[in-house]
Parts: C-alpha cells; structure tokens; sequence
C-alpha cells in the first residue's frame, strides 16, 4: 500500500514540473476601481489554446501561469463593459501588469469571451465549459462533475455544491427525471455536454424568487453541444464475462432526444454483475420533486413506514444481485404558456445477502451472534405526471401526481448464538417479510402577482399510502409470552397482519406583501390534516397446519387516528446594508384523536412557534447564515396503537395512546466563501438541536428479547454536528481539499426499569489531492479516517484511497480505483484489513462509433466487508459478503 503511495506521489511531483511564470496585476475601471470577478484568459498564439484562465478576486487582482518565451493574446472581459485584448510576450521573468477597462461594453463580446472560459459566474449562476476539464476518459456526467473546482458526487450519486446538495438537475432546461440526480450523474453521456451551469438561490417560481430565502437551494442544467440538439443520440452497450463467467453479462441501451418543444430520455440496464440503477433504498428516497410546503409552519408531523426493515444494500455491495431495469422521462411544450413532463421508472432486481453480526445489549453485556443468509426480490415502479401552466408572467398553474408501488418479498434463514449471563444457546430461526405498498401523492399551486406590491401563492398538497406488510417467524424457542398461545409445539411459527392506510392533506395560502423594493411581509394561513387507520393481528401457526388466532385485545389492534393542525404565520424580510433578516412566528391550534379498543382520546391545545433567519453578505461570495426555528414533533399512528406489534422475532412493540407532542429548538450557523481567484471553496456549518418532552422507549429485556413501548421523557435529548470544507485549485491542473465532520448525539430512556443515557459521537476526516492533464496520467489519492464512538465502544476504518485515469494514443482510456480498508476496534478484538481494486481500458478510435472495454471489478477478489451500527439500547458489528472478481468484455456503439 505504502509502496502505490509513494508512486501516485512521485507521479503526481513529476508532471508537476514545467518552465513557466507568472502574469498578475490589477483590472480596473477607468475611475481605478477594482472589478470582481472580471474574466481573463491568455490565448497561445501559435497553439490557438487557451493556456491559462483566471478571475479577479474582490480587490481586482488576476493572476494567470504562462509558458515562458510565448506569445500570447491576452482576453479580458466583464459584465456590461467593452473587452478588451492586450498582447503579451514572455521571456523568462514574471510579468506584472494593470489593465483598465473602458465604459459600456459590447455584450456580444463578453458573451464569446465567457463561452470560452472554463469558469464564469453570471449572477448566481456559474458556468463550467466541460470541455476544458475533460482529459478523454470521462464518460458518464458524474465523471466531468468530479473534476469541476466547488463539485462533489457522493458514493449515492448525490451532486453537492459548496456543501450544498443540488435538489434540481435539469437538461436543456427540462427536468431530469425530477427528484433525483443520481440518473442524471450515472446515464448522461459525458461526451455530449457542453457547459455545466449551476443555479444558486434556485427558485422554480419566478414569482416568488427574493420574497423568500432561497439560500439553501441549488440546481444545474446541462447545456448540450449543438451537435446533440434536435437529434437523437445515446448508446447502446453489452457485455459478458470473460473464460468461466461467461453467465455474466450486462446490456445496457440508452437514448436521448432534445429540442425545443419537447424531450425524451430512455434509459434500460440489464445485468448480474452488480450494477444497481435504483436501489430500494433510492426508491423510498424518491421524492418527484415534491417539497416540504409547510418547512416554516413550525410544525412537523411525521408519516412514518411500515416497511418491516426489509435488508438493505450497504455500500451497494451483496453476496449476488441481479438486475432488470428501464425508466423513461419526458417534456413536452403544446404551447409556449403550457409545458407537460413526467417519468416512468421500473426495476426488478433479485438480491442475496450473507451477513454475520454481533449485537450487544449495553445494559446487562449479553450478546446475540448470527449468521443469516436471505434472499430478497424487490419489484418497484414510479410514475409522474407535472403540468405547468404559464399564460403570463402574473399568473402560473401547476400540477403534479407521484405514484409508488412496489412488490417485496424476504426470506432469511439464520443461524443465532445468543449469550445471556455467559450462557450459550444456538437455534437456528426462519423469517419471511412480505409488503406491496402503494403511495399517491398530488400536489398543486396556484401563483398570482397581482401587482409589483402584492403576490399571492396557494398551494395544497395530498398523500394517499396503503401499506400491508405481513411478518413471518419460525423459531425453535418461543420469544414471547402471548395471551392464547399455545406452548410445547415443536416450532414457533408466529405471524403477523398489518394494515396501515394513510390520507394526508396541506394546504396554505400566502400573501407577500413588497413594503419597499428591499423589504415584503408575508401572512400564511394553512392547514395539515391526517386521518390513518391501523390494523394488526398475530395469530400461531400449529404442528398440524391449523391456526391459533391470538384474538386477545393486547395481540391486536384497530386504531383510528386523526391530527388537525391550523396555523396562521407572520414573517417579516428586510435586507439592510448586508444584512437579510427575516424574523417571524406562527400560531397553532392542534386538535388530536385516537380511538381504539372502544374509547377515544382526545387532545387539542394552541401556541406560539418562533423562528428567525440572518443572513450576513460579507462579500459577493462571503456569507455567513444563521437559522433559529422552535417546532412542534408528532408521532403518527404507529406509535400510538396499544396493541403488541412484532418488530421482528426478538423485539416485541406496544405503542401508548396518550403521547404528547414534543418540542425542538434547532440553531444552525453556516459559512460560505467561494473565491474564483483561485477557486479556493470554503464551507463549515454546525447544528445543534434540543428535544424537550421527547418522545422516547421504555425497553424491558428478557436475554436477548426486547418488549419496548414509548413514553414522553422529561429528560431532553440534545444532538451537534458540524461539517467542514476547504479546497482550492493549484496552477490550473491540480485541485486539493480538506474535509472534517461530525455528530454527537444524547439520548435519555428507560432500559429494565432505569433510566439510561447513551451517547454516540461520529467523525469523519478525508484529505486528498488530484491533477487534471489532457495529456499526462492524471491521479487522485487520499486518506479518509472515520471514528465511531458509542456508549462502551470505538471502532475505526482507516481507507487510504488512489485512482489513475490516462487517455493515450488518441484511443486508449486507462482507468484504476483503488481503496484499502483497516477496520477495527478500541481493543483490537476486531481488527480486519481488506482491500478493492478495479480497472477498464477502453479502445475507441478517433471519430468512430464503437467502443470496445475490458472492465474488471473486485480484482483482488475480497470477500466482505465491515461495518457497525449504534441504537440507544444497543450496538451491532456486521461482516457482509460482496460479489467476487468479475472480468468483463463489452462493446458500445454510440448513436
């Protein structure tokens, strides 16, 4: 390891070094002061290539790396003054020289100045010309992304913006598969984009954009070279494994049409070697775009899954998974006032996991050891449908429905040790989990601008889910102690019903008022409204096939539940000097029933929910933001059914009907420095959290068994984290960070009658460095330390990590991944090391369609990974297998 190191190291010093000076100085305007963010890039005369590029900081200053002995075509522009060209020829000494621009420019100048710069910033735009950080290798968007100075793709192929994630990816303008990126990063050929601009302060409603505070939101569009546009382009790949996995294959046709008027994209991905499109867990995530309408009511009731803790994915890695996947996303322009759009996504995939783990309760020390292998299939479908209506810039219409439905089935057969006061007995237990959930959610709005003073927003919300998760265990001993069991069979064969349905309704009217072109008040008057039903049942599969239904009161449930929320809310935003403030409240009447076992509760009480936002502009790309918010938590049904739920054949749940709300205050301050100068990227945030009267789980353990119900503690639970950032770009071709997080978390319950807190304190640490060559091996290497520390135990994963990407030949692209992993914990009783190495050379001839690629993934052939998981009673150490050495040949014809 120390040895590929010392290599990326040496390789990364040696294309480091060329002969080559400085050229700095000053833009001005004609009254000598300094212009920010002014455009300047330097043309080599004789190559007709952009050799360096830069933008002036807010004192004005440039400074730009030159080959010595050259003569240069030096460019400068900036917003709404005339460009201007200067000539400059190098010898061996550094260059300092002042340029002063005069008056109004000519804008068609600026904007082919701008075109050919790799960095622009218009407004709260900044544009990136892919072209200039592409080095031949990139093929998917989320390759040219990685290489943008202030970009980051996450391991979930989240998009992130100065810490920022990116909620929007559009193509063209038109939306992307709406509510997700991870599509877009991982399908977009990277070949076919011509500039990555990135929308900050986003706000889909131009109606409201400045009346509200958009800081936080972040989107990017993807402009498309001309050769791309009004016609049909895409490809179409498929391959098989090599020698003795000739069963392996992947097929995977994409295509993609973009014009004014309207857009499709298909997407369909075939295979068994381990590549997930849409993972369940993306699939839950999903949101279609849809927002949290009522983030600054001050009130957040939560709608909770009955998903059965179907087995995820971790890291995207399983013992097998296979695959079957297709998606289609549209938009279409009847008219110039009327746009329509949707999706159709579909997957099937069949997945094996094999897993050991250790939990531990931190209580009493005992222990529960298990070897479990299952096998799931996951069958999910989303569809969307959005209409937009625009007549005029006054008044603007939109409607949007989201469907989910999917089909779930797990089977898992273990094998458990569990070790109660140094006692050791093993029993091997089956399990099935079966859900086909449907979700329906509708959204529409309604803008109005009546005049410059006066806009109106009406917006409504509805969410319709029906869940049925049914829950099977086969055990050799019996768990639990229910009312009507019958004892002495030679299996516990235990199952359970469940019917959860769900019809949520928001809806809010806002009213801003503009007091002065730098102040609007706005008055919202809105509502929440839920009714759910719960319906459970746990009955006792005999010997003999023959059911004992357990029709006890306390094995089921049939539960009614209805919460009521009206608010009225004030805010009130002024921008001063630098200063934006935004102070408001809202006032709240609440209305709550539950009505089961043949009674109702009832609840209904009012108050007063603060909220305040400061944002300080230290300079054009110098913020610092700062967010205070007091809000009311709910619970929804599930926690207030009285009857015993199996949470799973060792965990028995009881909910209380008489749950009061809780209450958070969260404070959350937030720096931002972005300095295009030298593309130095500065981002910290940190947030804390109070939870008074929390809702929180009285656990009684039996051994290894848990029968826990909630209750509202007294005692507050508190959680900080932080995050922080910095990078920066280095003479054009090498680009740096620093990135440091953490989470501390405090929890008060009740563990066998006494009270415990626990704590869990999470950090993570990452360095690393890379280089952008067109012609020169390009690297990236870095280290990353993360420390997971919970009440008793520490565990650490040090992962140095490298990767080498070479275009050569005009034809040939090199690409290697390597990561290596020493997993283990305070006391060394765990301690494992365990690396992954992949690569793939590609042969594409210049100007030729086909492409053919030897990809090999898991090269060193690992077999599992290690991961740990903390809950407020307990932890859990896990060892998972992944795929083997897979060795693959395809070939690609691009259209």
């Amino acid at each position: 390891m120390n040895k590929i190191l010392f290599l990326s190291a040496l390789l990364f010093a040696s294309v480091s070094f060329s002969q080559s000076l400085r050229f700095d100085g000053f833009i001005q305007d004609e009254q000598k002061n300094p212009l920010e963010m002014a455009n300047i890039m330097a043309v080599n005369n004789t190559t007709k290539a952009m050799d360096s590029y830069g933008i002036t900081n807010d004192k004005g200053k440039f400074q730009l790396t030159l080959k010595s002995n050259t003569s240069y075509t030096i460019k400068v522009s900036y917003l709404g003054m005339k460009s201007k060209e200067i000539a400059v020829v190098t010898k061996a000494e550094n260059i300092t020289q002042n340029i002063v621009l005069d008056g109004a420019g000519i804008e068609l100048e600026d904007v082919e100045i701008v075109r050919e710069m790799p960095v622009s910033i218009k407004g709260d735009t900044i544009v990136y010309n892919a072209d200039s950080f592409k080095s031949g290798t990139e093929k998917k968007l989320e390759d040219v992304l990685k290489k943008l100075p202030g970009v980051e793709v996450n391991a979930d192929g989240e998009i992130e913006v100065e810490g920022k994630k990116v909620s929007k990816l559009m193509v063209e303008g038109k939306d992307f598969f709406d509510g997700d990126t991870k599509l877009g990063v991982k399908n977009i050929p990277a070949d076919a984009i011509d500039k990555v601009q990135v929308l900050r302060n986003y706000n889909e409603i131009s109606a409201l954009k400045g009346l509200e505070n958009d800081q936080e939101n972040v989107a990017m569009n993807i402009k498309l070279k001309e050769g791309k546009k009004n016609f049909w382009f895409g490809e179409a790949t498929a391959g098989i494994g090599v020698a003795e996995l000739d069963s392996r294959y992947i097929i995977n046709p994409k295509l993609f049409y973009y014009s004014p008027e309207y857009s499709i994209n298909l997407i369909t991905n075939f295979n068994n070697i381990g590549e997930l499109p849409l993972t369940a867990q993306d699939y839950f995530k999903f949101t279609g775009g849809f927002k949290n309408m009522m983030k600054k009511g001050g009130s957040f009731f939560n709608i909770s899954s009955n998903d059965l803790g179907i087995s995820v994915l971790r890291n995207n890695r399983a013992k097998e998974i296979e695959t079957k996947f297709g998606a289609a996303n549209f938009s279409y322009s009847p008219t110039k006032q009327w746009n329509l759009s949707g999706f159709g996504i579909l997957s099937a995939s069949k997945t094996d996991l094999e897993t050991k783990s250790q939990t531990t309760i931190l209580d009493s020390g005992d222990q529960q050891k298990r070897d479990e292998l299952t096998h799931q299939k996951n069958n999910l479908g989303l569809f969307k449908l959005s209409s937009s209506y625009k007549p005029n810039s006054k008044f603007q219409f939109d409607y949007d429905v989201l469907t989910k439905i999917s089909k779930q089935d797990e089977d898992t057969d273990l094998l458990r040790e569990s070790v109660v006061n140094n006692i050791s007995a093993v029993e091997t237990i089956l399990t099935g989990k079966k859900q086909d959930p449907t979700s329906v959610n509708q959204n529409l709005s309604l803008y109005y601008t009546q005049s410059s003073k006066n806009v109106f927003a009406f917006e409504m919300q509805h969410l319709y889910q029906d869940e049925n998760p049914f829950y099977n265990a086969d055990l050799q001993s019996q768990p639990f102690n229910f009312s009507g069991y019958i004892s002495g069979q030679n299996r516990n064969d235990l199952n359970q019903n469940r019917f959860v349905k769900t019809n949520k309704l928001d809806a809010k009217l806002d009213y801003y008022y503009m007091v002065t072109p730098k102040s609007n008040f706005n008055i919202t008057l809105g509502n929440t409204y839920s009714y759910q039903n719960f319906n459970s049942h746990i009955f006792q599969i005999l010997d003999n096939g023959n059911v004992n239904d357990l029709n006890t009161a306390e094995n089921n449930n049939d539960v009614d539940y209805s919460f009521d929320d009206v608010f009225l809310g004030f805010h009130y935003k002024i921008l001063t000097g630098k200063f934006t403030l935004t102070p408001g409240f809202s006032v709240h009447s609440y209305s709550m029933k539950n009505v089961q076992s043949g009674t109702d509760y009832s609840q209904s009480f009012t108050k007063i929910l603060p909220d305040f936002f400061a944002l300080y502009q230290i300079k054009k790309s110098e913020t610092l933001t700062y967010n205070f918010s007091l809000t009311n938590d709910f619970t929804d049904i599930n926690q207030l059914a009285a009857g015993y739920v199996l949470s799973d054949y060792s965990s028995l749940f009881r909910g209380n009907r008489f749950l009061e709300n809780a209450t958070s205050q969260v404070h959350s301050l937030r720096y931002f420095k972005y300095n295009m100068f030298n593309f130095e990227n500065i981002f910290a945030n940190a947030s804390y959290t109070k939870k008074v009267d929390a809702i929180k789980t009285k656990a009684e353990f039996t051994g290894i068994n848990q029968s826990s119900s909630p209750y509202n503690s007294n005692l507050a639970d508190e959680t900080f984290s932080g995050l922080g950032n910095y990078g920066r770009s280095f003479l054009k071709n090498y680009k740096a960070s620093v990135n440091a997080s953490f989470n501390w978390s405090k929890f008060n319950n009740i563990q066998n009658n006494k009270l415990a807190t626990t704590e869990s304190f999470v950090q993570s640490y990452t360095v690393r460095a890379s280089t952008n060559y067109k012609n020169f091996p390009n690297i990236e290497f870095g280290y990353n330390a993360l420390i997971n520390k919970y009440s008793g135990s520490t565990y650490y994963t040090d992962k140095p990590f490298a990767r080498l990407d070479y275009y050569f030949l005009d034809s040939f692209s090199f690409v290697s991944e390597y990561e290596f992993y020493h997993y283990y914990n305070g006391n060394k009783t765990v301690d494992n090391e365990y690396d992954f190495l992949s690569a793939s050379l590609i042969y594409q001839k210049k100007n030729s369609k086909w492409e053919y690629k030897v990809s090999a993934t898991n090269l060193l052939n690992t077999t599992y990974l290690n991961d740990d998981s903390f809950s407020q009673f307990s932890t859990r150490v896990s060892q998972y297998t992944v795929q083997p050495r897979y060795i693959i040949f395809s070939m690609k014809y691009n259209l």
